[in-house]
């Protein structure tokens, strides 16, 4: 855990420490506007991270050497500040570019990804620290010191990333984009020493020979980051790094003896782990390990949202906060610039709902009218995310039956939603489990036609000053995709229940047709009842649970229970009855 005193004297104070993805970052905002993000290996070098001691134009351009690879990675000192200096490897975050590998690499993992850079530095520091595989086995990797961010946000020509890949994204997660725009520099600490290729040429061997000694080197390193639950998709000799003491030794040995002797040195230091890994891009996690580790987020998951509304201490980059009744745990989203609200007051579950953890995983479309999608997360929990249509006019069926006249409906903020989902389910009306607010950091294009939402949440007012609800951003709720009550999940180790919605079921012969139009009088006529008008409420704005077994959920009444999975035109008409 990184302690703000842990920082060298004369550094400039982080505004805030910030935990994503488990790894805890001192935020410090640089003098040219842009964002630094120490690692704990990086804040006690605060004062020689500063940009202006390495990343200052005419030094950068002066004593950057750019090392060899497909992507821009330099090594450059930095200046000494108080007679302390630091080797750097600088390197561009290629997230949402095309991956250049060979083909049979390709076969091997066909779906690999340019990590983002907070991806990236979680994966290494999950690797150093070691916990699957045998325990008597390390890998060793450079220090992740950084990650600097310019302030400059490019345009699509500027980054060098592949257009088809940003419009695939795009049209795949519209709104959350603007991570893709921005440029990400990761700051590791230089390793003394040479890589296998460099250290067998040095001895002489060329050609076939050396590629007699690299292919068993690298073979190594790579069978023992797969024992440790891990795999680089481009792994290369040029990866594997033999630190100065132990190329020292293998240059002793050549005075000592022939060059045979200083080869078998080589490959013993590798068979004993001497050695360390770099460039981490295209680093993950072997499938065992990527299940464990999803097992584990996944049921300490259900445990957290099964706890979310008990006090916990809240860390100092997170707020805990109350809009609307609905208690939540807010925080900033560095990755994209946007703001995220988590309901509950449990500080943990805040990163389960980041966008990186469920914005790039394959998503089923539910809706045809509607941005609605269902997707399993990186930490294996099942969601559905839905861009909020708030700002626009609603579109009302004209055969139902209103309890006022169309003109007085509007669509719903995402912070009504989940106020009237959570009343809804407190006072006996089942309804989707709600989970998150996310705020983009990219600004709306379109320009909203209804803004009436905007004008009454105008006192509504978020710790950055601003109103919560902006009509210059785009807003995603975030539910559960129900498949069962949360303690009910949480102790399941079996296949669980599926969501259908009321039409579907109909469609289906899971419920009758009088079923069908029992359970939505009985709904609207119990929120009516409790001062909510559902008149607006259709077929596929209820779900029903179907078992295993391929049965409706019934209530206790033997009636199929059915939750409500959309509060856009729902309002509050007056109090209970």
């Amino acid at each position: 855990m990184i302690e703000p005193a842990s920082a060298p004297a004369g550094a400039p104070a982080p505004r805030s420490l910030i935990n994503i993805l488990g790894v805890v970052y001192a935020h410090v905002k640089t003098n040219d506007g842009g964002d630094l993000y120490l690692t704990q290996f990086g804040l006690p070098w605060a004062d020689v991270l500063d940009i202006d001691n390495w990343y200052e134009p005419a030094w950068f351009q002066a004593y950057r050497i750019r090392l060899e690879g497909t992507s821009a990675v330099f090594r450059v000192p930095t200046k000494s500040v108080n007679g302390r200096q630091l080797d750097l490897v600088v390197k561009n975050c290629r997230v949402g570019e095309d991956v250049p590998l060979d083909t049979h690499t390709l076969e091997q993992f066909v779906n690999a990804e340019f990590n983002s850079p907070w991806e990236e530095f979680a994966l290494v520091m999950e690797m150093r620290e070691g916990a699957f595989g045998p325990p008597d086995l390390a890998i060793k990797t450079q220090d992740p010191l950084a990650i600097y961010v310019p302030p400059e946000t490019l345009q699509i020509w500027q980054t060098g990333r592949s257009r088809a890949k940003i419009n695939k994204i795009n049209a795949r997660h519209a709104g959350v984009d603007l991570d893709i725009l921005r440029q990400y520099k990761l700051v590791y600490g230089w390793i003394q020493g040479k890589n296998i290729i460099e250290l067998f040429d040095g001895m002489g061997l060329r050609n076939e020979e050396l590629q007699a000694q690299l292919a068993p080197a690298t073979t190594r390193a790579i069978h023992d980051l797969e024992r440790k639950g891990y795999a680089m998709a481009d792994m290369k000799p040029a990866h594997v790094i033999v630190t100065e003491d132990h190329v020292r030794s293998v240059a002793e040995e050549g005075i000592r003896g022939d060059r045979a002797s200083q080869v078998r040195l080589v490959q013993d230091l590798l068979q004993k782990g001497h050695y360390s890994v770099i460039d981490y891009e295209l680093l993950l996690r072997t499938p065992e390990n990527e299940r464990k580790v999803k097992y584990s987020r996944r049921h300490h998951y259900l445990d957290d949202m099964r706890d979310r509304l008990m006090p916990a201490p809240m860390p100092s980059y997170l707020l805990a906060t109350e809009i609307m009744g609905v208690p939540y745990v807010h925080g900033h989203v560095e990755s994209t610039g946007g703001q995220l609200w988590v309901v509950g007051r449990n500080p943990r579950l805040f990163d389960y709902f980041l966008p990186e953890r469920w914005r790039k995983t394959p998503a089923q479309r539910l809706s045809q009218n509607n941005e609605v999608y269902y997707t399993i997360a990186k930490d294996n929990i099942h969601i559905v995310w839905k861009t909020s249509r708030v700002g626009e006019l609603p579109v009302i069926d004209p055969r139902a039956v209103l309890a006022a006249p169309a003109a007085d409906y509007a669509v719903n903020s995402p912070f009504e939603e989940f106020a009237i989902a959570q009343a809804l389910n407190d006072l006996g009306v089942p309804t989707v489990y709600v989970r998150a607010i996310y705020m983009t950091g990219s600004e709306k294009l379109e320009e909203s036609t209804d803004k009436r939402k905007y004008e009454s949440h105008r006192s509504l007012w978020g710790p950055d000053g601003k109103p919560i609800l902006r009509e210059d951003h785009n807003y995603i709720t975030i539910r559960g995709y129900y498949n069962g009550p949360d303690s009910w999940v949480a102790k399941q180790e079996g296949q669980l229940d599926r969501p259908i919605n009321l039409i579907a079921a109909l469609a289906e012969g899971f419920v009758s047709s009088a079923e069908y139009d029992a359970v939505l009088e009985t709904t609207r006529a119990k929120m009516k009842s409790l001062g909510y008008d559902g008149s607006l409420l259709h077929g596929n704005d209820l779900i029903v649970a179907i078992t295993p077994e391929n049965e409706v959920i019934k209530d206790a009444q033997g009636k199929p229970e059915a939750r409500i999975c959309n509060f856009e035109l729902i309002r509050k008409i007056g109090p209970a009855a």
